[in-house]
């Protein structure tokens, strides 16, 4: 069939306006300054998905600078023109996109990143940035009034950075839905015990000065990472289920609890491996600074960070959140009950390992002992808010959530649960859309009252 003049001319006219749609789409575009996250909104960027982080740090504890090469590997989503990363107040000195020097403007926390040619989506990409300064700890009522994030101590530092501080030491897509393997390198003092994420890779003392290279393979998100230095006893081995340990622990609180943190640790770890699936990480651990000031502990990556361990069920706690938090990330920072719930409810399944209390028992404690016009019963735990993100009903009522939910559908079906999620999420994100959904999958009931009832409707539910 033949076409008119006119049809033709038509169709020349059709295929160059889609041309120039198409063209227009792929042509290349500053990456968004942020994920949209409702609470920070400017952490972590658009426009690519960071792959890789090399840090290189030089630390003074005399001084608390900092100076420090980090060399992102990313991947294009766009085609980019320029793109953002995360550093709060240190200085910039040098960047370099693919090898070449790279124009760079900085508006606040955002450095706007220029290369010479344009970054084509899909393809691999490596910035270099080299900075330093005194990091600064972040303050607020955030993590319950505390500092945190590069906070100094008496002879090193203690580097905790949940939720948004890991760009305060070094630049990031600062956002857990951006996670990456990680390789840090850290030159401190001779004499200065600095401990990381993952496997330790190499450590050697050149002049005065000691040289150490962590290496996490895995994914994990910005916030998860440390750097912390100082003076420290370690112990190394392997776990009776088989996972090496890492126990760092300031020998200035070596005798201040009764508190084995190596057995604790060990026999944590491998009871988690059997009621959540297999742990997750090449390595697990923790490290002990003597840091009052922060009053907290951080499930970081395979080794938590603890200022000082209180109790038992500290350790267990932030050995639970390697599954729920670290292994499983949440998406956005609304979710952040599915990290704190599961690990409190982890608290109530140790006691319930150890006979000391069934966790039937600890949430009608919890219930009980808050009457109807508490303030506790007026947070929407699914969506708690910035500065409340870390109130205690996103970790009391979160975990009275999942005693509700178990007793709702049986203990079969609620411990096939558990691995499942961690597995179907394994190194990625999550978000408690996806939770609800495959609790109704796994169990075979309509569970939208439930976590409507728990969740997000605020006032102290009927039991």
């Amino acid at each position: 069939m033949a076409l008119s003049r006119s049809a033709r001319l038509g169709a020349v006219a059709t295929a160059a306006a889609s041309f120039l749609v198409i063209a227009a789409s792929s042509a290349p575009a500053p990456g968004a300054d942020g994920v949209g996250d409702s609470y920070f909104p400017q952490l972590g960027n658009g426009g690519f998905d960071a792959r890789h982080y090399a840090l290189d740090l030089a630390y003074n504890p005399d001084t608390d600078r900092l100076d420090g090469r980090t060399t992102i590997t990313a991947r294009a989503t766009q085609n980019l023109s320029s793109f953002d990363l995360d550093l709060q107040k240190l200085e910039v000195t040098r960047v370099e996109v693919n090898g070449r020097r790279a124009q760079f403007t900085r508006e606040g926390d955002e450095i706007r990143v220029t290369p010479r040619g344009s970054l084509s989506k899909g393809r691999d990409f490596e910035v270099a940035v080299t900075y330093g300064g005194v990091p600064e700890p972040l303050g607020g009522p955030i993590v319950f009034g505390s500092s945190y994030g590069w906070m100094k101590t008496t002879d090193g530092v203690f580097v905790a950075c949940e939720p948004n501080a890991a760009s305060t030491w070094f630049p990031s897509s600062d956002h857990p839905a951006d996670k990456a393997a990680f390789d840090i390198r850290i030159k401190a003092p001779k004499g200065l015990t600095a401990v990381s994420n993952g496997r330790l890779v190499s450590t050697y003392d050149k002049g005065g000065s000691t040289y150490t290279h962590w290496r996490e393979k895995k994914q994990m998100a910005t916030y998860l990472a440390t750097a912390t230095i100082g003076k420290f006893d370690v112990r190394t081995g392997v776990t009776p289920g088989g996972t090496p340990i890492y126990v760092a622990i300031d020998p200035v609180l070596a005798n201040s609890n009764n508190v084995d943190v190596y057995a604790v640790t060990a026999e944590a770890t491998d009871y988690w491996s059997k009621v959540f699936g297999p742990y997750p990480f090449e390595e697990t651990g923790a490290i002990v600074d003597d840091m009052p000031a922060a009053g907290f502990s951080l499930e970081t990556q395979t080794k938590p960070v603890y200022s000082a361990v209180r109790n038992e069920t500290t350790i267990v706690h932030e050995l639970a959140h390697q599954w729920f938090g670290d292994s499983v990330s949440t998406e956005r920072w609304k979710d952040i009950w599915l990290n704190e719930g599961f690990a409190t409810y982890s608290q109530w399944l140790w006691a319930e390992y150890k006979g000391t209390r069934s966790a039937h028992d600890s949430f009608l404690a919890g219930y009980n002992a808050r009457p109807d016009t508490s303030a506790f019963w007026q947070t929407v735990v699914g969506d708690p808010q910035r500065d409340t993100m870390f109130a205690s009903a996103v970790y009391q009522r979160g975990a009275m959530t999942l005693q509700v939910l178990r007793e709702r559908i049986g203990d079969a079906a609620f411990f096939k649960l558990l691995p499942t999620w961690t597995r179907l999420h394994r190194y990625g994100n999550a978000n408690t859309e996806d939770f609800v959904r495959l609790a109704e999958k796994v169990s075979g009931k309509q569970l939208d009252d439930l976590f409507q009832t728990w969740l997000f409707t605020t006032g102290k539910p009927v039991i």
